[in-house]
């Protein structure tokens, strides 16, 4: 298959390194010293499942050089996605797919908005990696796994090659029964250890080992879950259970990506993970998301500093 991966940050640039060393023709959609990184000495990708360089790299900042791919994967923050969809139209053709993987649910509406729903896979996936510098990504935790599929959850030939690809790539892959439920089971799973984890500056061994912020993450839990089915969404019904489980499996050192960038002073996806529970739990008044409005209301300072829109000395 012929690949654009578009940010070539943990997510892109492991994922989209596993796809080029299983020879699918990939090329990178990247910028400035890491574009430049790429050209002069390839994408090297240090890993708990084995270290990796590709080299040479197909690598470019112009999607119109790139020109029409099947399948492009769309490994930008969450608030970078809808400027993202303008850009890659030159990428688009009438059969291309675009997979979404960015945390949150809203993502794979931003793209239908600009380049139609016929061109988008919703998708998520999961991994603890990061740029350790241009060209060099860190896959520091956690078994890496992407799912995807259409937004009606019908079966086609795309979703069916593009998965045939990742088996291929020596990824974990999975065609979700219900997109939209897995979406939200992720939205579940990585907004309250974003949260307790940049509120607390803490890791996760440290708050799910304490009663207080353990507390804090059922009650994040319970009204994610809440906020779900208020927007008829058809989550597990063991759901937080499931979830809890999948912390406990965490490396104890293990931090969310949000926690990393707003730490770091960074702009951060605190909009798409926290704040899009406050939002569609005031839809109508109908659901009460007071842990989620004290965390967002908490970070909300440090975002707007990141973002240029307040100045103040941490």
């Amino acid at each position: 298959m012929r690949i654009a991966v578009v940010g070539v940050g943990g997510v892109g640039g492991y994922f989209g390194g596993r796809l080029a060393q299983a020879e699918e023709e990939v090329i990178f959609l990247a910028r400035g010293e890491h574009l430049h990184a790429l050209h002069a000495h390839g994408l090297h990708v240090e890993s708990i499942k084995g270290d990796y360089t590709i080299h040479p790299v197909q690598a470019t900042d112009d999607p119109a050089e790139a020109g029409i791919v099947d399948v492009v994967i769309l490994g930008v923050k969450a608030w970078q996605v809808r400027e993202a969809a303008q850009a890659i139209r030159p990428l688009i053709g009438p059969e291309t797919c675009v997979v979404t993987l960015q945390n949150g649910v809203e993502a794979p509406g931003h793209v239908t908005e600009v380049l139609g729903a016929q061109h988008v896979l919703g998708g998520l996936c999961g991994l603890i990696a990061f740029i350790v510098a241009p060209g060099h990504i860190r896959h520091a935790g956690a078994e890496p796994f992407v799912r995807f599929g259409e937004l009606d959850n019908r079966a086609s030939p795309r979703v069916e090659h593009l998965r045939q690809a990742f088996v291929r790539a020596g990824v974990q892959v999975d065609i979700p029964s219900d997109i939209h439920a897995a979406l939200w089971m992720k939205l579940l799973f990585i907004t309250p250890w974003s949260g307790l984890g940049a509120v607390t500056r803490a890791p996760v061994g440290v708050w799910r080992s304490l009663p207080e912020t353990r507390a804090m993450v059922t009650q994040c839990l319970q009204e994610i879950t809440t906020v779900a089915r208020a927007q008829a969404i058809a989550l597990p019904e063991d759901a937080v259970e499931q979830t809890w489980a999948l912390y406990e499996t965490l490396p104890p050192g293990g931090t969310a990506s949000l926690q990393r960038d707003i730490l770091a002073g960074r702009p951060s996806e605190l909009e798409a993970q926290i704040g899009v529970v406050v939002r569609l739990g005031r839809q109508g008044g109908a659901v009460p998301t007071p842990t989620h409005t004290f965390l967002y209301s908490s970070l909300l300072p440090l975002e707007s500093r990141a973002r240029g829109q307040v100045e103040f000395v941490v």
